[in-house]
């Protein structure tokens, strides 16, 4: 067997046991070591911190649904924290303040960690709940979530999205956030979680102490779960609903941005990686974060090494035909509305492997994000 060959064997299983091997191993680790989890109602005081930046549009559907939501009264503080935000989301939010909500206003806008920062310094709550403008929660989402910290291992809880269309039905892309919402309950049935979702999540007061205003909070508080001996879990039942971007190239850019700033994360915390502290946790954070990232890497050498290797025996080029079949269908999906369900996969795939490309160029050239600019959904 050959370099080539060696190198484009290697290159497949590593794509697929990003994707498919790691939950599989999961699975089978689930029969060895499960944690049960504790729910039951809790009635104690939590803060939700809404960030904000000139969302003049968006801020009032979001306060409204906040009117809607379920908790005992007394107990919930709405802040809203605004990031030097120059348009009239300011006095849409202090037209609320007669129903129980805080504006603070960071005057010098320092991005959207730095906010949450400030804000988290004037939180009253036990528990700190932290959404998105662009999120719409159901009315027991903040008790379903709250309910999680009855078990005294737990640390942050993340919700699970429901990607909408435009049309108001779930998005095409709902197929990959349905298997990273699946992924994430595997996680939590027998350790923690790897991430949390930044649109809807929870977590004790003490975890938040760490919090850096240039690193991406939802990363930062999971990982700062697991450095006081807590985990972290996905609640299937406190759902996060947002619209699909309507600017797919802004959906591009927000991907980009997403992989950057874990990025970032992820190699200014490489002591996670030390599985003779960290256990399990370690293997977790190596295969749902660094191996997914390396993905394009992988598919680049499998794609180059087949070509390579085309002439030398007709089971290469049935693969090469079948790699440029796949790929020919996602490119093919960019620019047609016909293709349908599963048709659509590997637009999404190419779509996200090409944003963590670019993702660590930027990295590797010296990008960093701190600032963010709302997204036309």
């Amino acid at each position: 067997m050959n370099w080539f060959c060696i190198v484009f064997l290697s290159s497949v299983f590593m794509v697929f046991y990003a994707y498919f091997g790691y939950p599989l191993s999961l699975i089978s680790l689930r029969v060895f070591q499960q944690n049960g989890k504790v729910r039951q109602r809790l009635d104690v005081p939590v803060t939700l911190i809404i960030t904000v930046y000139n969302e003049e549009k968006r801020i009032k559907e979001k306060l409204e649904n906040t009117q809607r939501l379920n908790y005992p009264a007394g107990k919930l503080q709405v802040l809203v924290v605004s990031d030097g935000s120059t348009d009239a989301t300011n006095d849409i939010v202090r037209s609320y303040e007669v129903q129980g909500v805080e504006l603070f206003e960071v005057v010098n806008r320092g991005g959207k960690e730095n906010a949450q920062k400030e804000a988290v310094l004037h939180a009253m709550g036990e528990i700190i709940i932290f959404s998105d403008v662009a999120t719409i929660l159901e009315p027991q989402g903040l008790m379903e979530i709250v309910s999680n910290f009855a078990d005294p291992s737990i640390g942050c809880v993340s919700s699970e999205d429901c990607l909408m269309g435009q049309d108001g039905k779930p998005s095409g892309e709902g197929f990959y956030v349905r298997y990273e919402m699946w992924l994430r309950r595997l996680e939590s049935q027998i350790n923690s979680v790897v991430g949390l979702s930044g649109s809807f999540f929870a977590a004790r007061k003490e975890v938040c102490q760490d919090f850096s205003g240039d690193v991406q909070s939802d990363f930062r508080t999971l990982l700062s779960s697991m450095k006081l001996g807590l985990r972290g879990v996905s609640d299937p039942k406190a759902i996060g609903s947002y619209l699909n971007i309507a600017d797919e190239s802004q959906e591009f850019e927000r991907k980009v941005r997403t992989v950057l700033r874990g990025l970032t994360v992820f190699f200014k915390h490489l002591e996670f990686l030390n599985v003779f502290k960290y256990g399990l946790f370690s293997y977790q954070f190596f295969c749902h974060k660094l191996l997914r990232w390396l993905v394009p890497f992988f598919l680049i050498a499998a794609l180059i090494s087949n070509v390579i290797l085309v002439f030398s025996s007709v089971f290469f080029l049935i693969l090469l035909v079948g790699q440029f079949l796949f790929y020919g269908i996602g490119v093919y999906s960019l620019f047609s509305k016909s293709l349908i369900g599963v048709l659509k996969i590997p637009m999404f795939f190419l779509v996200v492997n090409t944003a963590i490309a670019v993702a660590w160029w930027q990295y590797l050239t010296g990008k960093r994000v701190v600032f963010w600019e709302p997204s036309v959904r």
